[in-house]
């Protein structure tokens, strides 16, 4: 068989094997981390207010878990895209001197070359990166509040009622940025296809 196609073979089983991480962080559930010691444990309020934010923390733990399922998705999708892009970029123009007409030598470098695209396209298409930075910052801004709340109160607020209600408000303004963050990342069809279009092209001229 010819060298060319044992390649573009190879070359594909690891595009497709690769990908499963991802397609297991659609399908699977990340579970979220014990947190250690939490409002119950704590010295600092009293039992109605550790109801109180323990009910608050409940409503949102649906929430932290779409985020942390999100985080990782986008981290598996953003890392799978640049394991095969970099090293396609590299290798197109390492190939294009050794193709040669009567073998399969065109056709393997159009097809590292359309996968490329196809993942650069879906990587800006998806805003990928963009999905990464929103998730992680409000999962990550989060924690570091309660953690705020737990060990420095004193630093939300001068009495336990103004340092909950500063905590609410400020969970709400991390929801907030996320949610708006969600919407401004949406997938973009047209970036999609224009960035296949631009590599379309860039096969045809080459």
């Amino acid at each position: 068989m010819d060298l060319w196609k044992i390649g573009s073979i190879i070359y594909l089983f690891f595009i497709v094997s690769s990908f499963y991480p991802v397609f297991k962080a659609i399908l699977k559930k990340v579970e979220l981390n014990p947190g250690g010691a939490s409002f119950d444990e704590s010295q600092c309020f009293s039992d109605e207010n550790k109801t109180l934010l323990n009910q608050h923390y409940s409503r949102i733990l649906g929430t932290l878990g779409y985020w942390k399922n999100q985080a990782s998705l986008y981290k598996r999708l953003h890392y799978y895209s640049l394991i095969w892009t970099i090293p396609s970029a590299i290798i197109i123009p390492v190939l294009t001197p050794w193709i040669e007409d009567g073998n399969f030598s065109k056709v393997a470098v159009t097809i590292v070359s359309a996968v490329t695209a196809i993942l650069l396209a879906f990587h800006k298409g998806l805003k990928v990166e963009d999905n990464l930075k929103a998730y992680r910052h409000g999962e990550s801004e989060f924690y570091d509040l309660v953690r705020k709340l737990l060990d420095q109160p004193s630093s939300l607020g001068k009495d336990e009622t103004e340092q909950i209600n500063i905590y609410f408000e400020e969970v709400a303004r991390i929801r907030r940025f996320v949610r708006n963050a969600e919407t401004d990342n949406l997938g973009v069809l047209d970036d999609a296809r224009s960035e296949l279009d631009k590599r379309r092209k860039d096969n045809i001229e080459k």
